[in-house]
């Protein structure tokens, strides 16, 4: 497992006081992804976009991210399209650019 950082122990502080505050679980999520902690990273966004499935439009954008960067073309590419479906609906068009041009480097 990767060593933890300093602001990995401060978020996971803060998340101890505050378990359901959506913003701390990504950041969170995030920086298990920075610190090498690459399943922890992905099982945190999961369960975040699990929770708020409509909500959390950049928890698919960086779980998706996350498999490309693995070499994960077909993973990220599922995880991508979903996302971009949740931001369209949204009318989140800005989000769903982004998550279309990440899809098409993997296409």
């Amino acid at each position: 497992m990767a060593e933890k950082s300093r602001r990995r122990v401060q978020l996971e502080e803060s998340l101890r006081e505050e378990p359901g505050d959506p913003f701390l679980r990504y950041g969170l999520a995030l920086q298990c992804l920075q610190d090498g902690d690459v399943e922890e990273g992905r099982s945190r966004l999961r369960a975040l976009i699990d929770d708020r499935p409509d909500e959390e439009i950049a928890a698919y954008h960086q779980l998706g991210r996350s498999h490309a960067e693995a070499g994960e073309a077909e993973e990220a590419a599922s995880v991508l399209r979903v996302g971009i479906a949740k931001a369209l609906a949204k009318r989140d068009h800005h989000a769903a650019a982004e998550m279309e041009g990440l899809l098409d480097t993997l296409e």
